[in-house]
Formats: C-alpha cells, structure tokens, sequence
C-alpha cells in the first residue's frame, strides 16, 4: 500500500520516487502521517500558488509551523495584509542597492574560499555556511566585530534548528522551539541597535519603513526580522549545498561553468528546479475543492510540493536529467504567485559569486560520501554533510 510521509527519513534521503508516483497515480493524495493533502503536479500547484483566496497562507506556510509566526511575515500571510506588508518590505530592499552588495558579498566570497585551499578533502558546509552568514550579516545588518552580540557559528547553529522537525512527532521537539526563542531574542536586539543607530541595511531601512503614514507593527518587524534570518541563513546556505552537490555529481557541467562562468546563472536556475532545497510548503483550503476524484475539505490543510512539481514530465521534458542549457521557465525553487520570493535577486547574485569565486580556488572535485546524512526537515531538503574531495 502506497503512502507519503513527508517527515520520513527515507524521503528526506531521496523524494523523488514517490513523488513520480503521486503524480502518475495520486496527484491529490491524502497522507495520514501529516494530516493534510499532497499535490505533486506542476499544474496544480501554479494553480494553488495564484488562488490565495481558496488556498491560504494565513494559517502559516512551514509544514510544520513555528509558534505565533502565522500572520506576521510576508510567507504566512494574505492579501491585503501581505500586500502592504510586501510593500514595505519592498520599500526597504529598494533601498539597499544590489549592485552596492556585489564588492563586500565578492569580497566575503574569497575569504571563504581561501578557508579552504590546499585541503584534500572539506566539509563543503564550512565554505557555504561562511558565506551564507557572512553575506546575511552584511545586508541585514546584523552586528559583527566589536559590536556583535553573538557568533556567526551559533547564527547558523540556530537557523538550522529553526526550521528542523522530528521525524517521531512529526512537530517541533523543544530544541527547535528554543531555538526559534533564542533567534526572537537575537533579532530584537538587532532591532533595537539599528533603531538607536541606524545604517544603510535592510533591518534599519524596513524597521522604519513607511508608505502613506503606514509601519510594520512591532510583532511584524520582529517576526519578519526572524525569518529573514532563518531564511537568508538556511534557504540561501541549503541551496549551495544542493548546488555543490548537483555540479559534484554532474562532471560534465561542473567542467563547462568552471571554463566559462557565464553558465553559472542558467546553471543555478536548472538546480533549482532540479533539487530545490524548498521542497514543500503548506496551504489551508477556504472552501471545498474537488481535484482529480478526490474533494478536500474547507479547512484542510494541503502540502505544495514544489520538488515534485519541478519533476513533472508535464511541464519539463526528461525532467530526472541535470541539463544546465535548459533554460526551466517557470521553476517553482523560489515558489511562486503573491508569495514568491522577495529575496531572489540577491540569492542568485550570491550563489553566483560564491561558486565563481569556490572554483578559481577548487576548479576540480567529487564527493566522498555515497550515502549523505540528510536534514530532518519537512519543509526543507539539504544535506547535513558534504564531504568533497579536490582532484
């Protein structure tokens, strides 16, 4: 008997199977283990993603939500709410020219790079997680040298956490409640600094955004401030791994961006519909929806699987090949509709420089492990691990 539990370790390690089989023969599947409905089609969750009014984010979009955020943070929110909560966002982004980060997030690129030159073998999450905190330190505005509150390591430790599930419960076991508090805690603090003092960087600029008369109130700075976090930290830090793991994996490609970086943003598009670190996102129903025989209920909850979606023969032909001249248009690795990533300029321009700058150090690499240690989570999908091997 078929069935799928997206909290099992087995899916963790490699989802793709079972989501072929949902979509050719379950595309609208109830799973027991989540208590919420399943779509696998790409059709269906573009269709999902553009009706907000009938498939909600307002009761929180994690798989498995963290306390008090559903309401407050662009992700778990709804028109009109989301709409002048993005617009204020927004405003603050504006603010923060790209072009201006692409020097410091370079800079910070080579450092970490260097970290790692001349080692046989690495952990490829010390580069990434380096990178990844560094680079959100310096857009956010999160404190460093004399005035950091705290470490970049605990930073990443926490994030980590935060978006972690056990796979027994099928919830939040305390470790990741403590930490979520503990990133509550951090942000304010942030907040607060950048109040008193502020700077040319997105907590200052959106803690103080206005339109028209109209602020984030203080929940919604403080919860945005903590997502932005966790996401810019596990989102941004998860992918590269992927990245890493799909060039590593794929010699060939790995040889044509390293001879000619110019590949690496249509590279970095195909990785994101072909092994998306954000697998799956959840939705509650407004009303009763009849999908391919089967009626979800006003209430119920359904799970957007976005990994799946980006495997849809539907939609991608040869959909199991990593092809990086394949251009995917309309890839679901950043989401999509009213809730598509605020952040994806940034996080292309990062990945970008980061792997440009990774290959002038390590040109030539494989992985070293044939079975990977997998995050524990529901939502999202990377490796713990990822020992590489320079040749």
């Amino acid at each position: 008997m078929f069935t799928f539990d997206p909290y099992s370790p087995a899916i963790d390690a490699d989802p793709f199977p079972a989501y072929r089989r949902l979509r050719e023969e379950f595309p609208c599947f109830w799973s027991p283990e989540a208590q919420m409905w399943v779509l696998s089609r790409y059709a269906d969750i573009v269709t999902a993603l553009n009706d907000w009014q009938t498939y909600s984010s307002a009761s929180g979009n994690l798989m498995t939500e963290l306390p008090g955020r559903a309401g407050a943070t662009l992700g778990s929110s709804d028109p009109p709410r989301h709409d002048r909560m993005r617009a204020l966002i927004q405003h603050a982004f504006m603010k923060r020219n790209l072009e201006a980060l692409a020097e410091p997030i370079r800079a910070i690129a080579k450092s970490a790079a260097e970290e790692v030159r001349g080692q046989a073998s690495f952990d490829f999450k010390e580069f990434s997680s380096k990178f990844t905190v560094r680079v959100l330190m310096a857009a956010l505005g999160l404190p460093t040298g004399d005035e950091a509150l705290v470490d970049e390591q605990t930073v990443r430790e926490k994030a980590v956490l935060m978006v972690q599930s056990d796979p027994r419960t099928r919830a939040k076991a305390p470790e990741h409640l403590s930490a979520y508090q503990w990133m509550q805690d951090y942000a304010a603090q942030v907040i607060a600094l950048r109040r008193a003092s502020p700077r040319n960087d997105l907590i200052s600029h959106f803690s103080m955004a206005e339109i028209d008369g109209d602020r984030l109130d203080e929940r919604e700075v403080l919860l945005t401030t903590t997502t932005l976090i966790m996401a810019g930290v596990e989102s941004l830090g998860g992918f590269m791994m992927m990245f890493a793991l799909n060039l590593a994996d794929h010699p060939a490609a790995r040889r044509a961006v390293v001879a000619d970086p110019s590949l690496l943003p249509d590279a970095i598009e195909e990785s994101l519909r072909f092994n998306t670190s954000a697998q799956r996102f959840r939705r509650r129903l407004m009303k009763d929806v009849t999908l391919h025989g089967q009626t979800m209920r006003e209430g119920d909850f359904v799970c957007l699987a976005y990994g799946s979606g980006n495997r849809d023969e539907r939609q991608f032909p040869n959909p199991d090949v990593y092809d990086i001249a394949r251009k995917p248009r309309g890839h679901l690795g950043f989401g999509g509709g009213v809730h598509a990533c605020l952040g994806t300029a940034i996080a292309r321009l990062a990945v970008k420089i980061a792997f440009d700058e990774f290959h002038r150090v390590v040109p030539d690499y494989k992985r070293l492990q044939e079975q990977l240690p997998w995050m524990p989570s529901s939502t999202f999908r990377s490796p713990l691990v990822l020992e590489l091997a320079a040749q």
